[in-house]
């Protein structure tokens, strides 16, 4: 049985889902997540190769989870972002995990840009991106807390949902 078209449909309504959700509220559900990864087991399980199939969700749960978690490590980006892109990993496998990290990470600097601009909070931002760089350029010890105010937050489960829908309907036009 062939489970691609399958897989796809269903990853597609999950991050429609976590986009509105995240539009909504700033959060991504985790039983969305969480029935997300189970749904992408199954079907990879009852796949031609389960075994491959499995194997490579597991690879793209990993890379969508390495991908992301240095951003929410440095407090970037909330948990449920990564926990979604890490749940698109264990749909895709990793090459299209990576593809769509990339897709995600372009779909976010312009909305970021465009939030920033929108709330006239440019020059904050790039202050901030100073003092988080400078340490590095300069060659000097970091300072913690060196970024004072945020210049905003935004729905990140967006710009994943875009690079998630950008590629997966690019494979069927």
């Amino acid at each position: 049985m062939v489970v691609t078209p399958y897989l796809d449909t269903l990853l597609l309504l999950m991050v429609a889902a976590a986009a509105i959700n995240d539009l909504a509220s700033r959060r991504i559900p985790n039983l969305l997540l969480l029935s997300g990864l189970v749904a992408a087991l199954v079907l990879h399980s009852i796949s031609p190769d389960p075994g491959a199939a499995l194997l490579s969700s597991a690879g793209g749960l990993l890379t969508g989870f390495v991908m992301f978690i240095p951003f929410y490590l440095v407090r970037g980006m909330a948990a449920g972002d990564v926990k979604m892109m890490a749940t698109i990993g264990a749909f895709t496998g990793p090459d299209l995990a990576l593809h769509i990290a990339i897709l995600a990470w372009c779909a976010g600097g312009v909305m970021a840009l465009g939030i920033v601009i929108c709330r006239g909070r440019l020059r904050l931002a790039f202050s901030n991106l100073w003092s988080i760089l400078r340490p590095a350029v300069l060659r000097l010890p970091a300072v913690p807390g060196a970024v004072k105010e945020s210049a905003g937050s935004m729905p990140y489960g967006v710009a994943i949902a875009a690079g998630t829908i950008y590629l997966l309907l690019g494979r069927y036009a």
